[in-house]
């Protein structure tokens, strides 16, 4: 089969990127030259948790590999449909009580998040918010006021994480507004921004992002997400170097995954390739249990044992915290590493 070229003109913008963004498994397979029978789609699990991919993230991906690590986080598959006991919509808890005013999820002392944005640049599979109530939580105008409200009457909050969805889809106009009015609260001494957008498309990282995310007294810290070596490329890095220009702190978070990262030789490949660019790892996380992502997940102790073997291989800095996050816990829970012997 052809090919069907993947490189964005030099003048596209982000938002014609996320416009332009593969959401049919023809076109995906068209893309990596595989015939639409090998991909494995599944439209009821497309009807779940649409499926979403900027052209951007699948130029990473192995042309004519069925089974790429970049390709399996992305594709909607027949075994999101399988029901698996202690699987669920929310699996970390965050509604109810934990949602107190639309847009806030307040679980930790010390720290909360706001939903700034439903939309993602891409739908991964293992997403633990693929079934949040994005609805009951849309900020209008009033309720953009209230969650501020409530910031700044908790002044045990010195961090606000902008997450959702991903922050980074909404206007640069929209999140310097934001940061305007959360700089304007003095308990809060740090904005921490949860993002996979500079990865799978790393022309979001424009000189406008940077001025609406940066203010004087108050640190900004950018957690990004990726999971595996292929996912940082020079794209990547330059988005990240630029980020660090302006000063911002730059970690990353990772989701242990069958199939696309569950070795330690991928894992400690993935680290060189974030600290090559500028960004420390932060944690890995075993698998939040949400419902049709069951087939992703790595024991606890296998677990264990790669980020052992990862601790051996390679420098401290090197290595990220293994950690689950379970609801009605105050933190997320570290989970000691397994040493090989």
């Amino acid at each position: 089969m052809t090919l069907i070229p993947l490189q964005t003109k030099a003048d596209d913008s982000w938002q014609q990127q996320l416009r332009d963004a593969i959401r049919s498994p023809a076109e995906l397979a068209a893309a990596l030259g595989l015939e639409p029978s090998r991909l494995g789609f599944s439209a009821q699990a497309d009807d779940d948790f649409a499926m979403k991919v900027p052209r951007a993230f699948v130029g990473r991906m192995q042309p004519g590999d069925a089974d790429d690590p970049l390709l399996r986080q992305v594709l909607a598959g027949s075994a999101e449909n399988a029901p698996h006991p202690g699987y669920s919509d929310d699996p970390v808890g965050e509604t109810g009580a934990a949602n107190p005013v639309p847009g806030i999820i307040h679980k930790y002392h010390g720290r909360l998040l706001m939903t700034v944005a439903s939309g993602c640049a891409v739908n991964c599979r293992y997403c633990f918010r693929r079934h949040f109530p994005y609805g009951e939580n849309q900020l209008s105008r009033r309720e953009w006021q209230d969650a501020i409200a409530y910031i700044r009457a908790d002044t045990s909050i010195t961090e606000v994480i902008l997450s959702g969805g991903d922050p980074l889809v909404a206007r640069d106009d929209t999140l310097s507004a934001l940061m305007d009015a959360l700089a304007a609260v003095p308990h809060v001494t740090t904005l921490r921004i949860h993002t996979r957008l500079p990865v799978v498309i790393p022309d979001r990282v424009t000189p406008g992002l940077l001025r609406a995310i940066c203010r004087p007294g108050i640190a900004t810290v950018m957690v990004l997400h990726s999971n595996h070596p292929n996912e940082v490329d020079t794209t990547v890095a330059a988005a990240a170097g630029r980020l660090r220009e302006a000063g911002v702190t730059l970690l990353n978070q990772s989701v242990l995954l069958t199939g696309v990262n569950d070795s330690a030789d991928t894992l400690s490949r993935l680290s060189s390739a974030l600290f090559g660019a500028g960004v420390l790892p932060y944690y890995v996380h075993l698998l939040d249990r949400v419902r049709g992502a069951a087939h992703f997940a790595v024991d606890e102790t296998r677990a264990r044992e790669l980020v052992g073997e990862l601790a051996v291989r390679c420098p401290g800095y090197f290595v990220p915290r293994l950690v689950r996050e379970s609801s009605g816990e105050g933190s997320k829970r570290e989970l000691t590493p397994r040493y090989p012997y």
